[in-house]
C-alpha cells in the first residue's frame, strides 16, 4: 500500500523540498500550512499530494485536520513537523506576545500535531521527524524565543523516542544550519553570507533539498533502528569553535 506522509509548513522552503522528495520516492503527501494561497498555488501542480489548511498552534484545527487525514488516507506513515516562524530581535525587546506567537507555531504545533497522529502511527509503526534548528543547540544573538522554542523541540522529540518506541513509533529531530533560501538570500549581506562560510567547515550554505534528504532518510525504513537522535544537518557548523578564517589563510 502507498505510504503516506504529512508534511507540516509545506508550502514553501525546507517543508516544500521535503515535498517534493517524498513524492519522487512514491508516497503520498498531505501537504499542510496555514497560508492558504501559497499552498492552493503549489499543492496542484504535485501529483501525490493533497492540500489541507491548518494553523498547527491550534488545537481544534489540529483535532480537525487529523479527522480529515484519516479520512481521506486512512494511514499515515510519517509525520515531518516542519511547520514555523521566525521572529528575531535583542532579548529586551522581546515582549510576551512575541514569545507566545513563536512558542504557540514552533514547540505548541509540534506537540499538538504529534500528539494527534500518535494513533494512527501507531498502526503503521511510523517515524516523526521535527524539525530543529542550529540555534537550538548553540545559542546566538536576537534569537530568545526562536532559539528557545528549537531547544524544546530537541527534548520533545527525546520524550518522544522515549515513550512512542514500545509501539514501533519513532522519532527523530534535524536540526538545519544555514540554508540558502529565497529569504536568506533576499536579508543576508555578503558581510553575514562571509561570516558563515567563515564559520562553516564545508564553507557554503546547504540547500532545502539537502535538508530534505536527511528528514526522508530519517522517515524511511533504512532507518528502521534509529531514534531519539539529533542530526544537525549544517555542513559542521555546530561542531566548530573558532579559528577557520585564520586556518584557511
Amino acid at each position: 500500500m502507498e505510504k503516506v506522509a504529512i508534511v507540516t509548513g509545506a508550502a514553501r522552503g525546507i517543508g516544500l523540498a521535503t515535498t517534493d522528495l517524498f513524492l519522487e520516492m512514491g508516497w503520498t503527501v498531505a501537504m499542510v500550512d496555514r497560508d492558504a494561497d501559497e499552498l492552493k498555488a503549489v499543492a496542484p501542480e504535485r501529483k501525490g499530494a493533497v492540500a489541507f489548511i491548518c494553523d498547527v498552534s491550534d488545537p481544534e484545527a489540529v483535532a480537525r485536520f487529523a479527522e480529515a487525514i484519516m479520512a481521506r488516507f486512512g494511514r499515515v506513515d510519517a509525520l515531518v513537523n516542519n511547520a514555523g516562524v521566525a521572529e528575531f530581535g535583542p532579548i529586551e525587546q522581546c515582549d510576551f506576545p512575541t514569545w507566545r506567537r513563536v512558542m504557540a507555531t514552533n514547540l505548541d504545533g509540534v506537540f499538538l500535531v504529534s500528539q494527534a497522529m500518535t494513533p494512527a502511527l501507531k498502526n503503521t509503526q511510523g517515524a516523526i521527524v521535527n524539525i530543529g534548528s542550529i540555534s537550538g543547540l548553540r545559542a546566538s544573538t536576537l534569537r530568545v524565543a526562536y532559539g528557545t522554542t528549537k531547544a524544546a523541540v530537541i527534548h520533545l522529540t527525546k520524550q518522544q523516542a522515549a515513550e512512542l518506541g514500545e509501539y514501533g513509533i519513532r522519532a527523530n529531530c534535524v536540526c538545519p544550519g544555514p540554508v540558502r533560501t529565497k529569504l536568506s538570500i533576499a536579508v543576508h549581506s555578503p558581510q553575514i553570507i562571509a561570516a558563515y562560510h567563515d564559520a562553516i567547515p564545508l564553507n557554503r550554505y546547504g540547500s532545502e533539498r539537502e535538508i530534505a534528504e536527511a528528514i526522508c532518510f530519517l522517515c524511511s525504513e533504512k532507518a528502521s533502528y534509529i531514534t531519539g537522535q539529533i542530526l544537525a544537518a549544517d555542513g559542521g557548523f555546530e561542531a566548530t569553535g573558532v579559528g577557520l578564517p585564520a586556518l584557511r589563510s
